[in-house]
């Protein structure tokens, strides 16, 4: 991959990130759940909420884990 490929791959994964980030926050109705970990979505009582948030914190964490490989 050229340079440019993976500065614009890294500003991607980081918008996917970003957007992963406000929609587990928008699940959730707050942003606690960043402090108590993975286990506050589960505590989630609306099914479609917490399946959304679990959906996008799974997005979240490929994100960050892509995002720490690239450097």
């Amino acid at each position: 991959m050229s340079i440019s490929q993976i500065k614009n791959f890294q500003r991607r994964l980081s918008l996917l990130e970003q957007e992963a980030l406000l929609e587990v926050n928008r699940a959730c109705g707050h942003e606690l759940w960043q402090r108590l970990g993975f286990d506050a979505l589960d505590a989630i009582e609306d099914p479609e909420r917490r399946a959304r948030a679990n959906y996008y914190f799974g997005q979240l964490q490929t994100a960050r884990q892509l995002i720490e490989v690239l450097g």
